[in-house]
C-alpha cells in the first residue's frame, strides 16, 4: 500500500511559495504572541545496534526542521523537548514563559509510537478550556494518521489535527488558522472555527476529526496528499532550530531556558542535515520513492556549504552525517554539492579539515561515481552507509554483485572513506551456506569484512508502512500478532525482531542476526584491529569496534526474551495490515489517499456552514484573512 501519486505535473510545489509563506507568516506572527512546544517521542527500547550512540547524540532533523521553520517565521517562543534527553517530560506540567503553551506538537517514528500516544494522552488530560492546539506528524504519522486519534468513546484522547507532510503543510495550517483567530481566542478555539468552516480542506496533507457534542470522533477527513517542496534550498535554515532545544533533564516540566549553544557539540556532536531527497530504485519493500512522488530533491552546493560552515561557527559542530535517501542518485546533482564543498574555505581553511560528514548510496552508484572518489573525499566524505541488501542479488537487485561490492569497497578505503554495509536477512537465507557462492549470512558477513567494512548493520525483513508490500505481507499471514502470549509491539518494529516470518523455525533467524553480529563486533575482532598497522581507517575501525560491542550486549539483552518465546511457539499470525476503525473519508466525499484495506468508508454529509453565496472551496491563501463573522 504504497501512498498515491498526485496527478503528473502537480507533484511539486510552485518556485517560490514556501518562501512567500514564510513572509507572509513573519506578519501575520506579529499579532499573535504564539508559545509552542515540539516534542520528539522515542521509545527507549529501541537502544541497541545498529543505531545505538547516534540515537541518543544526534538531534533529529525533523523536529529541528519544525523549530527552525517556527522561529524563521517569527515565533520566538519556540521550544524542543526531545524524549532522548528529557524522558520523564509530560505535557500536562509543561509551561512555557510562564503559562501553558499555545500549541504541542508531537513528531513520531513508527517504533516510538507507544510514547507518541502517552504524550498525546498526557497532552489531553490539561483542562480543555486551556488546553493547547495539538498537532501530530512524522513519519509514523504520514502512513497511519488515525492511529492519534482515539476510538474509544470512554476515553476520548487524540490530537486535533494529523499533519501528513512536510513544513508547508505546517505553515499552511498555522496561516489559516491564525489569520482567521478573533482577539483574546485560543488558537485551538481557531482552529476548531476553522476547521468546520471548511477552509482547511484545500491544504492537501491533513487529516482532522469531527466529532460529536461529546467530543467522541465520528469520521476522519483526509485532505490528501500533499505537494512537495522542489527546491530544498528554499527550507529555513537549520541553525535556528539548535536554539531551541530543551535541556537534557530528568524532571517532567521545562525549563527555564533552552540549551545553551557551547552546550550543543556536548550533547548533540553528530549533525543530521537533509542534503536530498528521493531514490530511483523501486524496491517493493521500501516506501522511499512512493512518498516522494518518484521525484528527486536537493539543496544546492552552495547552500550545503553555508549550513555547514555556519553549523561550526555557531555551535562548534564537525560531524554531519546527510538523511539522504541515496546520496549518489543524480550524478548532475551530486558533483554540484561535492564540487562545491572541496573548493569551500571557512576562515581560509579548506572545508574538509573543518568538517566530515557521511550518508547513505548504493553500490552501483557508487561505482558510477568511482572517477569522482578523489572530489568526494576532499568534500570532507569520510563514511558511506551502502545499501546492500544482499550481496549475491538473490533477495534485491539493485545492481550489485560479490564482484562489484568488492570493487566499490576498496576503492572506498582507498580513497579514505569508509564502506559501511546495510544488510538484510530473510527466511530462505541459512547461516552458513556451502560452495562458490556467499548465499549465507556468514558468508556474506566474512566477505564485506574482508572487503573493509568499517561498521555492520542487519535487520530482519520487516513490512514497511508505505510500501508496495506491505498489505500483502499480512494478507499472506507472515506477520506475528503475538508470541507465547506476548503482543508485538510498536517498538519490535525496528526489524531487530523477527515479528514476520514463514520459517519453521524463526527462532533461528533470530539466532542468526546476533550471530552475524557476533562474528563481526568481538573482542578479538578489536584486538586484530589493535594489532594491525595503521591506516587512514585505523582509528575509527577501533571506534566502531567498541560501540558496535557495547551495542551488541544491547542487542543481545533485549531481544533474547524474544528468542526463547520464539522457540516455545504458539505464534499467532496476523491477516490483515493495520487500518483505521474510524471511518475515513476524503474532502467531498472522495476515498481518503491514506485509508488501508479495511477501513470503514465514511458517509459524505454536506455541511452547511458558510453564509449564503458563499464558494463550496477555498484555498488557503483566499482564507487567510477571514474575518470570524463570515466563517
Amino acid at each position: 500500500m504504497e501512498l498515491p501519486r498526485r496527478d503528473r505535473g502537480d507533484e511539486l510545489l510552485r518556485p517560490g511559495e514556501l518562501l512567500g509563506l514564510r513572509r507572509r507568516l513573519r506578519n501575520v506572527a506579529r499579532k499573535h504572541d504564539l508559545t509552542t512546544v515540539i516534542a520528539c517521542a522515542f521509545d527507549h527500547r529501541t537502544r541497541m545496534l545498529p543505531f545505538i550512540y547516534a540515537d541518543n547524540r544526534m538531534a533529529p532533523a525533523g523536529v529541528r526542521a519544525i523549530g527552525s521553520a517556527m522561529l524563521d517565521c517569527g515565533f520566538a517562543k519556540t521550544r524542543i523537548v526531545l524524549q532522548q534527553w528529557n524522558r520523564n517530560f509530560r505535557p500536562s506540567q509543561m509551561r512555557l514563559e510562564g503559562r501553558i503553551p499555545d500549541v504541542f506538537m508531537v513528531s513520531s517514528m513508527q517504533i516510538h509510537s507507544a510514547e507518541c500516544e502517552a504524550l498525546i494522552r498526557d497532552a489531553c488530560r490539561i483542562d480543555p478550556a486551556r488546553r493547547p492546539l495539538i498537532i501530530a506528524g512524522g513519519p509514523k504519522t504520514i502512513y497511519e494518521p488515525w492511529d492519534v486519534f482515539s476510538v474509544d468513546p470512554l476515553d476520548p484522547w487524540g490530537a486535533d489535527v494529523a499533519v501528513t507532510g512536510e513544513e508547508y503543510i505546517l505553515l499552511s495550517l498555522l496561516e489559516v488558522v491564525l489569520s482567521n483567530r478573533a482577539r483574546d481566542e485560543s488558537l485551538r478555539s481557531a482552529f476548531v472555527r476553522v476547521r468546520d468552516s471548511g477552509l482547511l480542506d484545500d491544504i492537501p496533507g491533513l487529516v482532522y476529526a469531527r466529532t460529536d457534542r461529546e467530543g467522541v470522533v465520528e469520521e476522519l477527513v483526509d485532505t490528501g496528499i500533499q505537494r512537495l517542496l522542489g527546491d530544498l534550498d528554499e527550507l529555513p535554515h537549520p541553525t535556528l532550530g539548535y536554539q531551541t532545544l530543551e535541556p537534557p533533564s530528568r524532571t517532567a516540566t521545562l525549563g527555564p531556558k533552552a540549551l545553551p549553544a557551547s552546550q550543543i557539540r556536548r550533547h548533540s556532536p553528530i549533525a543530521s542535515l537533509v542534503l536530498t531527497l528521493g531514490c530511483k530504485f523501486a524496491c517493493p519493500y521500501c516506501p522511499i520513492p512512493a512518498y516522494n512522488q518518484r521525484q528527486y530533491r536537493a539543496k544546492s552546493g552552495e547552500r550545503i556549504a553555508t549550513e555547514m560552515g555556519e553549523l561550526g561557527r555557531a555551535y562548534g559542530l564537525r560531524y554531519f552525517f546527510g538523511a539522504d535517501d541515496n546520496f549518489f542518485n543524480n550524478r548532475r546533482r551530486t558533483l554540484d554539492i561535492v564540487e562545491t564543498l572541496a573548493r569551500t574555505e571557512i576562515d581560509g581553511v579548506p572545508l574538509r579539515k573543518r568538517i566530515r560528514w557521511g550518508t547513505e548510496a548504493t553500490v552501483h552508484d557508487t561505482l558510477v561515481m568511482k572517477d569522482h572518489l578523489r572530489v568526494i573525499h576532499r568534500a570532507g566524505v569520510r563514511g558511506l552507509w551502502l545499501g546492500v541488501e544482499d550481496v549475491t542479488a538473490t533477495l534485491v537487485k539493485k545492481g550489485q554483485s560479490v564482484d562489484k561490492t568488492t570493487e566499490a569497497f576498496g576503492m572506498l578505503r582507498q580513497h579514505g572513506i569508509s564502506p559501511m554495509p546495510m544488510m538484510m536477512h530473510h527466511d530462505a537465507q541459512p547461516l552458513v551456506s556451502r560452495g562458490p557462492k556467499p548465499y549465507g549470512l556468514l558468508n556474506q558477513v566474512r566477505l564485506l569484512r574482508k572487503a573493509g567494512a568499517i561498521s555492520l548493520q542487519v535487520l530482519m525483513m520487516t513490512p514497511a508502512t508505505g510500501s508496495k508490500l506491505y498489505a500483502e505481507t499480512f494478507a499472506s499471514g507472515l506477520v506475528y500478532e503475538s508470541v507465547a502470549g506476548r503482543r508485538v509491539e510498536p517498538h519490535m518494529l525496528d526489524a531487530n525482531y523477527v515479528i514476520a516470518s514463514g520459517h519453521k523455525q524463526p527462532w533461528k533467524k533470530q539466532l542468526n542476526i546476533m550471530a552475524a553480529y557476533i562474528y563481526f563486533y568481538n573482542p578479538l575482532r578489536f584486538l586484530v584491529v589493535l594489532a594491525r598497522p595503521k591506516n587512514r581507517l585505523y582509528f575509527k575501525e577501533l571506534g566502531m569496534q567498541m560501540i558496535g560491542m557495547w551495542g551488541l550486549g544491547q542487542t543481545i539483552r533485549r531481544t533474547w526474551g524474544w528468542t526463547i518465546r520464539l522457540m516455545r511457539g504458539n505464534i499467532r499470525h496476523k491477516t490483515a495490515a493495520p487500518s483505521s476503525r474510524i471511518p475515513m473519508r476524503g474532502v467531498d466525499g472522495a476515498r481518503s489517499s491514506h485509508a488501508l484495506p479495511g477501513t470503514p468508508r465514511a458517509e459524505f454529509v454536506q455541511m452547511n456552514v458558510r453564509s449564503p453565496g458563499a464558494p463550496r472551496k477555498h484555498s488557503a491563501e483566499s482564507a487567510v484573512g477571514a474575518s470570524p463573522a463570515t466563517i
